[in-house]
């Protein structure tokens, strides 16, 4: 047996990691040393959704609350904060980061998960490191970071790898393939973004299908089974470790707005069939399409204007052209033309990129490719979301989980994934291939041969020609919103719209000639970035085209077609997360300072009330949380009954709604737009008995019933709960509920009432988790006015106590702890069994 080591094999590898730590840590060097950190919006509100979770974990030495009060009444925070203790992949993550100052690490990971893919295909290390960081830079992972999401940074970076997986099991290598699907399954699981893995198992999907296409073609078909019997293995694998967070992600996702909602009319009275899905809205969820020209950005990031903002922030040079008195205002209007309400960048795969994915379109074979080619185009065509509904209406009412995801544009993800790979390794076999121009390839869908020659001249002519034709023509471009950018305005598009805006008070030849200019300058800004990609393009086409010519040595054209990718895709990032991003780290851990009114609100010792802001955006606001019970939030997956109550009653400004939810204090803006606040003498409290009941026959009846009701005296319940009801409420004028312990997972209450009593109490009712206690005794208690829960208490004294005690959580964890140990194990084994196998073939 030869044990011999060969460390020249590993020296691309080492260098490849090397390189990737080393240019994110340039770009992200204000990190270094700790004194700054990335503002990260996104990130800033999780601090205030989040602060009664971490409190309390601060409190109890650890334990997890697993609800919160802190915003839409209460709901569970499962989707908010909560430590999985269970899941030892945490560590193998903290490894993978490299020691990288947060969030950098997703970067790296980016770049090495891509690494290992390219790897598992047999491309070329060198050329590997290219590919790599043309996908870790991609302009929307450092958009993404910029606005907080980073636990969908976190779980893009891992889909790359999981891919590897599947394509080394596929390929008959059953150990490694199965433990590298099981490893980073279940780290994509753990960066807990189902979406973005909704959208990998479609990429996945879309391979398995083109792999079994190939299999039948082979009469391999006893193989294919055997490889997707190991993935299902290893998808098991990857789950156990998880299941904790997927188990109550599931339980809980049915009861939320990502779930099926029990009315079938809107707020306004009508019937919400055509817009209802068992999942979100259709208009929900396709709020942010892209648009169909939009989908240029791939290849000129500016395309549509790039982010929405002022053109004067960093397009000073378009306004050169504009008149001088126009300047002023074109410079404060918005650069962004495209259809999404509005943007903080585009999705930019890189001009090289896509020259090299569109030549590769040509000379790639094998399964891969299609799968490639088909995932990205669906991804295109799904991101068109309302612009293309009739294709966005099948998959919200036939494929499974597609209408529980909202922002369609996000499934670019799959392109920014398909290009880069098949861009590399048709970069990979054209600098492995002898003679490249003189060999011939055939054409897709036909019996004709081309010279590669001809083929990369194609491949240019689509992508670089393309650009040529957009600067000597931009006619061919529009510089304005389409009036799918303004769907119910019913006033065309975005120049009709702005034109009835200020023409009343520019009248019509000013506005034309403002309009006119606005026009001047986002041509300058197209033509701007049409000419960079046009260079980009033509730059490594020479290079290619000189290698192919002249065959001078490949490191060359390898290290120059690296250099420009990284330039290009370096430099538009920078326009979205730079230098002004970084802040002091003391401003991003107290990101909330109280105001005059909450210090008001703060001197009131009562544990449990709920504050209603509306000095700030409500229902898209974490800073209220962040101090006190909010009636607003800011959260993607609130509970839709409390969203159906905020559209109904809430928004309309029902008093009784208010009341009842103990709204104690309202924060309003006074006459300097300073926030005011102003107590709520009418507000419930924690609990009350009511004097009686009605019955209301469905979910439609009982939202309609709070419009016009008294909750001190009435309590609206669904037909449902009816078997709770037998019996006469009573009230006397000594009755009392009075809370006398507050945890947001344990509340006690202190109750005396002569006779039987229905008792309301002003918390959010939810099933799956909260038991209700009498005197020690677990008893029944049911949903009434919508939202809230209430119960049945004999008469005298009682002591009353709501404990949240998901079942999901403790029996997940033991079984998330064991199963972890299991994965790493099999992983720990699969290596050391490859290892031995690799010394004995020596």
């Amino acid at each position: 047996m030869n044990s011999s080591f060969n460390f020249k094999k590993c020296i691309p590898h080492i260098v490849g990691i090397l390189i990737f730590a080393a240019i994110t840590l340039v770009y992200f060097s204000p990190l270094i040393g700790g004194k700054k950190q990335l503002q990260q919006g996104d990130i800033t509100h999780y601090q205030g959704m989040s602060k009664e979770i971490s409190d309390y974990r601060e409190k109890t030495g650890g334990k997890e609350a697993l609800w919160t009060n802190s915003m839409f009444g209460g709901m569970p925070a499962y989707q908010i904060s909560v430590e999985y203790h269970g899941n030892l992949l945490k560590y193998v993550h903290a490894l993978l980061t490299f020691g990288l100052p947060h969030p950098s690490g997703y970067i790296f990971i980016c770049m090495l998960g891509f690494f290992i893919l390219l790897m598992a295909l047999d491309v070329d290390p060198w050329v590997g490191i290219v590919g790599s960081i043309a996908f870790g830079f991609s302009s929307y992972f450092f958009i993404i970071l910029s606005a907080g999401h980073n636990s969908k940074a976190e779980a893009i970076a891992y889909m790359a790898p999981v891919v590897a997986g599947f394509v080394l099991t596929y390929r008959g290598k059953y150990l490694a393939g199965g433990a590298l699907t099981a490893l980073f399954l279940g780290l994509e699981l753990f960066a807990n973004h189902l979406q973005i893995t909704y959208y990998l198992a479609i990429f996945l999907f879309v391979y398995c299908v083109s792999e079994f296409v190939g299999a039948i073609r082979k009469k391999t078909i006893p193989a294919y089974l055997k490889s997707t019997g190991v993935i299902a293995v290893a998808g098991i694998l990857a789950v156990l470790p998880n299941i904790t967070n997927i188990w109550a992600t599931y339980e809980y996702g049915k009861y939320t707005t990502r779930g099926k909602s029990d009315l079938t009319i809107n707020e306004t009275g009508k019937s919400n069939a055509s817009d209802k899905t068992d999942g979100l809205d259709r208009s929900y969820a396709t709020g942010w399409s892209y648009g169909r020209g939009e989908t240029m950005t791939l290849m000129i990031p500016n395309f549509k204007g790039g982010a929405s903002e002022q053109i004067s922030s960093h397009h000073e040079d378009a306004l050169k052209d504009v008149k001088g008195e126009m300047k002023e205002y074109v410079g404060q209007m918005d650069s962004y033309w495209g259809d999404q309400p509005f943007t903080s960048g585009p999705v930019y795969a890189g001009a090289i990129v896509i020259f090299l994915f569109v030549l590769g379109l040509f000379i790639v074979k094998g399964p891969l490719k299609w799968a490639v080619l088909i995932a990205t185009l669906l991804s295109i065509l799904l991101s068109w979301g309302s612009n293309y509904m009739e294709f966005s209406n099948f998959f919200f009412d036939h494929v499974p989980g597609y209408n529980k995801f909202r922002a369609v544009s996000m499934i670019l993800v799959i392109a920014e994934l398909g290009l880069p790979l098949l861009g590399i390794l048709a970069l990979d076999q054209a600098l492995k291939t002898s003679d490249f121009f003189a060999q011939k390839v055939k054409a897709p869908f036909s019996n004709f041969f081309l010279e590669n020659k001809k083929v990369f001249f194609i491949a240019f002519g689509l992508t670089g020609g393309l650009c040529l034709l957009f600067l000597l023509a931009p006619g061919l471009a529009d510089f304005y919103k389409s009036p799918a950018a303004f769907s119910g305005a019913g006033i065309g598009g975005e120049r009709e719209h702005l034109y009835a805006q200020i023409v009343k008070q520019a009248g019509p030849q000013t506005t034309n000639q403002l309009l006119d200019d606005l026009e001047v300058a986002r041509r300058a800004i197209f033509k701007s970035d049409v000419w960079r990609s046009f260079v980009f393009i033509t730059l490594a086409g020479a290079l290619l085209f000189f290698y192919f010519r002249s065959s001078y040595q490949r490191y060359v054209v390898i290290g120059g077609i690296g250099l420009f990718v990284l330039i290009d895709m370096f430099v538009v990032d920078k326009r979205y997360l730079n230098d002004s991003n970084f802040v002091p780290k003391q401003q991003v851990e107290a990101p909330y300072q109280p105001s005059a009114a909450d210090q008001q609100i703060l001197a009131d010792k009562d544990p449990d009330f709920r504050v209603f802001n509306t000095s700030v955006n409500t229902f898209n606001d974490a800073s209220t949380s962040y101090f006190h019970k909010s009636i607003g939030g800011y959260h993607g997956a609130k509970l839709k009954r409390y969203q159906e109550l905020i559209e109904f009653q809430i928004s309309k400004n029902n008093t009784s709604v208010l009341n009842m939810l103990n709204t104690k204090y309202f924060i309003i803006a006074d006459k300097d737009q300073q926030p005011m606040a102003v107590p709520n003498a009418n507000a419930m409290g924690n609990a009350w008995f009511v004097k009686e009941f009605k019955l209301v026959a469905n979910a439609d009846s009982e939202i309609v019933a709070l419009t016009h009701f008294d909750p001190a005296k009435t309590a609206i319940v669904d037909k449902q709960f009816e078997s709770e009801l037998k019996f006469t409420p009573s009230k006397d004028s000594t009755s009392f509920i009075r809370l006398t312990h507050y945890e947001p997972n344990d509340l006690t209450y202190e109750t005396s009432n002569k006779g039987e009593g229905l008792a309301v109490f002003s918390e959010i009712y939810y099933e799956k988790g909260w038991n209700a206690y009498v005197n020690g005794a677990l008893m029944p208690h049911f949903r009434a006015d919508y939202v809230l829960r209430a119960m049945h208490l004999p008469a005298g004294n009682n002591k009353v106590e709501f404990k949240f005690e998901p079942k999901v959580y403790n029996t997940g964890e033991k079984i998330s702890t064991a199963g972890s140990l299991i994965l790493l194990l099999v992983c720990a084994g699969s290596g050391f069994l490859a290892w031995k196998k690799r010394n004995s073939a020596a």
